[in-house]
């Protein structure tokens, strides 16, 4: 179940010429005076179905709150739906803090899910690549899973060939946050807090994770990580979205725009060099706005799995927040842009996609059939002292935010 929003907005059903010439005319603002107001209630009594544009008019701006579902041992998982007053919404369930969905406008004014993930909670219980959720304590790789701070090496579980993935056998995508609104002056938001204990996955130090996820007026989502530690610990937090601006298809098509002229080339387990090389005359140049398919042969030319994923090196200052990644499908006329204070960003094409999983709707979901643009420190980053370190200590507090900022072409 996903509340309200699963039950109205996600109807995909007939709706007519009357409810776009309403929605369009709610949207932008038309309809002031007696006649105008007689135009939009006119063209509603003509729709084949109230559908979404109901819910934008009956249903208010702000947080809604309700089961998702309950694990084995009877915790209950909740859904937070975050609502701005143009339409837009935003799903975040208690179990990974994961965003289960994301409803934007695309040109015709017709709402439609951007990520990737399923509609109940049996699926985010099955086996999936981190669909929406929060990853830690490390997102991306660790080198044979091991990393030293002050002296003392620790070993994580290798779960990834040789390497540590995601933070282990069990990533915060995989555990039950605490949620609860948060008021803001506008738009709506959520704070989830997870508590991660002394030695979990091998982890040192009781480490409190807070994520805030905002839904702003202006259709944008910002995703803020906060992090505090009673003992020097390994962190790299980000959330691994799968966007999809068209609802469906593949994402060759897209126009990506990186401002990043330097990556992280990787060895075979996609571990870093250390290196940090322009992406000039290379694949991996997106600098200028190009189509992701456009250099996909060249890829499987050096034995890559067909599609991208690589950590890229954001321009300017470390901390600030700037614009990382541009995205835009053409067919929908969606825009997607990716501000981050985050060093690095890592674009991956849902390259290991294979059909297997059916998500929401029941819609397959194939190879290069999503876009994830996740903002992290650079990964094994906590092995190279050339790259921004990746310890966190007592009395300093882990921050980083990330704000995917939405229009259309």
């Amino acid at each position: 179940m996903s509340g309200a929003i699963g039950s109205q907005m996600r109807r995909e059903g007939n709706r007519g010429k009357g409810m776009m010439e309403a929605k369009q005319r709610l949207r932008r603002g038309y309809g002031f005076g007696v006649m105008g107001i007689a135009g939009v209630l006119a063209c509603l009594l003509l729709a084949t179905s109230w559908g979404p544009v109901r819910a934008q008019i009956t249903q208010k701006t702000g947080v809604e709150r309700a089961a998702f579902g309950k694990l084995d041992d009877g915790t209950v998982i909740e859904a937070f739906t975050l609502r701005n007053s143009r339409g837009a919404s935003a799903e975040i369930i208690t179990y990974g803090a994961t965003l289960a969905g994301l409803w934007v406008p695309d040109r015709m004014g017709q709402e439609g899910d951007v990520v990737l993930g399923f509609d109940s909670l049996k699926g985010y219980l099955g086996d999936h690549p981190h669909f929406g959720g929060i990853i830690g304590r490390f997102a991306n790789r660790i080198a044979k899973g091991k990393f030293s701070i002050d002296g003392q090496e620790y070993q994580l579980a290798t779960n990834n060939g040789p390497n540590t993935l995601h933070g282990g056998e069990v990533s915060f995508d995989r555990r039950v946050w605490k949620g609860e609104p948060l008021p803001v002056a506008k738009g709506a938001a959520v704070r989830l807090t997870y508590v991660s204990p002394d030695g979990e996955e091998h982890f040192p130090g009781t480490l409190t994770v807070k994520v805030v996820y905002t839904l702003m007026e202006d259709d944008a989502l910002k995703i803020e990580y906060t992090a505090t530690t009673d003992k020097a610990t390994a962190i790299n937090l980000t959330n691994h979205s799968y966007f999809n601006l068209a609802g469906g298809g593949n994402v060759l098509g897209y126009i990506l725009t990186l401002n990043a002229s330097r990556y992280t080339p990787v060895d075979s387990t996609l571990i870093p060099t250390g290196e940090l090389a322009p992406v000039k005359g290379t694949a991996y140049d997106f600098t200028k706005p190009m189509t992701i398919g456009s250099r996909i042969a060249e890829l499987e030319k050096v034995k890559e799995a067909g599609g991208y994923d690589i950590n890229y090196v954001v321009d300017g200052q470390d901390g600030a927040l700037r614009k990382a990644a541009r995205v835009v499908d053409p067919a929908s006329g969606r825009t997607m842009e990716v501000w981050t204070t985050a060093p690095g960003v890592q674009l991956y094409t849902a390259n290991w996609l294979d059909g297997s999983i059916h998500g929401k709707r029941d819609v397959v979901y194939g190879k290069l059939g999503a876009v994830c643009l996740e903002t992290q420190n650079y990964p094994d980053a906590i092995n190279h002292a050339n790259f921004p370190s990746a310890i966190l200590r007592p009395g300093a507090t882990y921050y980083s935010a990330t704000i995917y900022k939405f229009s259309l072409r």
